[in-house]
């Protein structure tokens, strides 16, 4: 990633719901960006994403005639895979973002668009409570939670997933005390060289506070919550070929 790359990714990383929305306007910037990356993050590996995504939510890559969710699906490669899985599997597809990011996806049967941010729009899902299938919520989590809706969002959430097996991914979530770790090894060093283009070894970062970044405790305690409320969760890694495994993770929920 270059230096132009790295300061792009800062101003993304600011960046909240509506935010996106005006992004998803800009003709200037790639599909990508206007999801809030970098391309070189990016592009070439939403496949990649897709396969991962797939492995972790088994009904989304066998099941049929199913109830799918995605929310915060942005404009870029992956919605339009998932799309296209879901009419080869003749799934009902709904699709959460801005009325300007849906406008960049495509129409079809099974499609149905929600506009609105999650969870403040939940009462136009009533019909799903209990009743989907899969849960798709791909790299936005951390935004909710500078927000300040973190456990509102799941909560509202796990509401909608059917007993029995309804699957939930909240995934590509960073956790700064995971960065911190990596930073701290011979691996993460040399990381940050290449990243920075400098010798500079990274800034200790244990001990202390992680004011305003997900870290542990965060992902730890959207765990437990799940798991008091009678549903199964987990944090899994993302495999490495993944362009932020080194420092974001997944969390995956199943009702039974």
């Amino acid at each position: 990633m270059n230096k132009d790359e790295r300061d792009q990714a800062r101003a993304f990383a600011r960046l909240d719901y509506e935010g996106f929305r005006q992004l998803a306007q800009r003709s200037d910037l790639s599909r990508y960006q206007r999801i809030g990356f970098p391309d070189s993050l990016r592009a070439g590996r939403e496949s990649e994403i897709f396969q991962d995504i797939c492995s972790k939510i088994p009904p989304l890559d066998h099941g049929a005639e199913l109830t799918i969710l995605d929310i915060g699906p942005g404009c870029s490669d992956l919605p339009n895979l998932i799309i296209d899985r879901c009419k080869a599997r003749k799934n009902r597809l709904i699709l959460v973002d801005s009325i300007e990011m849906l406008a960049e996806l495509p129409e079809g049967e099974g499609i149905e668009k929600i506009v609105g941010p999650f969870p403040q729009c939940a009462p136009l899902l009533e019909g799903l409570h209990g009743a989907t299938d899969v849960i798709l919520c791909y790299s936005v989590l951390h935004y909710v939670f500078a927000e300040g809706q973190i456990f509102g969002f799941l909560d509202a959430a796990l509401k909608l997933l059917r007993p029995g097996g309804g699957m939930m991914i909240i995934g590509d979530v960073p956790n700064v005390s995971m960065r911190r770790r990596f930073l701290a090894s011979a691996a993460g060093a040399a990381f940050h060289r290449a990243y920075t283009g400098s010798d500079a070894p990274p800034e200790p970062g244990f001990n202390q506070a992680a004011e305003g970044e997900m870290d542990d405790a965060v992902l730890i305690s959207l765990i437990s919550r799940a798991r008091s409320a009678g549903v199964d969760a987990w944090i899994l890694p993302q495999p490495p070929r993944l362009p932020m495994s080194n420092r974001r993770e997944d969390l995956i929920f199943r009702r039974p």
